[in-house]
This record gives structure tokens, sequence and C-alpha cells, in this order.
């Protein structure tokens, strides 16, 4: 199926970035886009509100959140098959990223109808290009489970990535992450990023330990930590496939996985695990 973006004058569906703190960072093209389409869909209307208005932005606007992006999507589908222009827009940001957008997004493609992303500003990308941490590859997480138990098991499934990994994180639970960030992933090194491009833009760079119960760590969080880096004293790769299918994956994906981050023969590796797991 291809679909070409700019091929008509029907139905689309626009994913629009919004400022994630700076209004000045809206861009024109964004601003067009909102002002000549039939309807916005935004996450926050009240938050939206003071966006639309700061550019005379007079469209049609409705919810669409987490709570009723099920309840929306029909009616979205139906207003697009009429040949509606749609923008769906967040908080802050990109739509999908973290915030609603993506099954909506997806339904429509499965509609043959256009989706066209208008870009701008990402706090995770954002955060990752001022970081100092190696910024290739990296891997985007998004917001870690709540709870200490769930979240521990994330955290155990990337232990051996050898990418820069981004969080999403809450000020109220920054120093639980934190602290289970150390006890799983060890004394990794850390960047606190807060506040992006807003007045009181703070970075805050070290090793994890020295960075848990700081105080005033407040606004819009985002967490980086930097990728699993092999010890010399770390020289048994069976022990680590092993906490891997410990934690549910199948031995050649533990193998895998194990090979790439200690850069090691995969077809050797297995040979060997399975001489070892004969023993």
């Amino acid at each position: 199926m291809r679909i070409k973006s700019f091929d008509s004058d029907g139905a689309i569906l626009y994913l629009v970035a919004t400022p994630i703190g700076n209004l000045s960072d809206f861009s024109l093209r964004a601003i067009d886009v909102l002002k000549n389409v039939d309807k916005i869909y935004a996450e926050d209307t009240r938050n939206s509100t003071v966006l639309l208005k700061h550019y005379t932005i007079n469209t049609k606007l409705e919810s669409y959140h987490e709570y009723n992006q099920d309840v929306k999507e029909d009616k979205i589908i139906e207003e697009l098959k009429s040949g509606m222009k749609i923008a769906i827009i967040s908080d802050a940001g990109l739509p999908v990223i973290s915030d609603p957008g993506y099954k909506i997004s997806a339904r429509a493609i499965k509609e043959n109808i256009r989706v066209s992303t208008i870009p701008g500003a990402s706090a995770g990308i954002s955060a990752l290009i001022s970081s100092g941490l190696a910024p290739m590859p990296y891997t985007f997480y998004g917001f870690l489970d709540s709870k200490k138990t769930k979240r521990e098991q994330q955290l155990l499934e990337l232990k051996y990535v050898n990418h820069t990994m981004i969080f999403y994180e809450a000020p109220h639970r920054i120093n639980d992450t934190l602290k289970s960030i150390l006890e799983v992933l060890g004394d990794r090194y850390c960047v606190i990023a807060r506040e992006l491009t807003k007045i009181n833009e703070e970075y805050i760079r070290d090793n994890v330990s020295n960075l848990i119960d700081l105080d005033s760590i407040k606004g819009e969080i985002v967490l980086l930590v930097e990728g699993y880096k092999e010890e010399k004293s770390e020289t048994d790769p069976f022990a680590k496939v092993d906490e891997l299918v410990e934690l549910g994956y199948k031995p050649l994906d533990a193998i895998k996985e194990v090979s790439k981050a200690l850069n090691l023969d995969r077809k050797e590796l297995y040979k060997n695990y399975i001489e070892y797991k004969r023993k």
C-alpha cells in the first residue's frame, strides 16, 4: 500500500507536534495546519486552548485522551471518511510518543486514510542531544512502571542493552526510579533533564548513586542512562544467558542478546552453551 501525503485535497489525519515548554518553538507550518483543518483533537483542551489562543487559532477543538480514545475512534474515522481534515495534538511534543495518537493513526492507515506528521520538538531527543551520552544507538522506553517489582523487572530486561536509554519520569517518582536503577543496573552514569525549553531548564549529570535524594527535582523530567559496558571481571557469558532465560527469554534469544552485548560469535556461544548445560 502506497499513499502519498500531498496527492489530493481530501481527508487527512495530521499528527502535529506542539511546543514542549517554550511557546516560541511552534513551527509556522504547524500553525498553518491547525488554522486550516476542520477540527483539532487535543489531549487536554484546557492546556491546548492557551496555545491556540496565543497563535489566534480558532479551529473547533475537541478532547481526545487516554480515557476516551476508544470511544472517539469510530467518530474520528467517520469524520475522516466524510472528507474532513483532522489534527491530533498532545499537551506537549509529538502525539503517539508516550501520548495518545497511536490507535487512531493505525486505524486510519488500515482504512487507507492519509496520515502525516507535522514535526517539531520531542523532549526525549532534545534531552539526548544535550546530554553528553552516546546519541546512537539509543533506546527510547518512555515511562517505567510505577510499581517497584514491575519496574525492576523492566530494568532487568534492559540490563545488557548497550544503548543510551531514555525514560520519562514524574518528579514524585524520580527517586524511586533512581533507586531501582542503582539496584538493578548498578551505579550507571545518568543525566536528568528537566523543564526543557522553559526558564528553569536544568541538566543534572552524575552517577546514579549521587542523584538519589537530590532536592528540588521538579517539573517535566527526561532521564537518560548510559548503556551496558562490559567490565573486565565479567567473563561468564553462560551466567548472563541463564539470567535472561530466568527472565523468560528463549535460550536462542538469550544467546543472541548476550553475544551482541559481549561482542561474541553467536554460533560459537551457542555451541559452548549447549556443552555447558550438558555438564
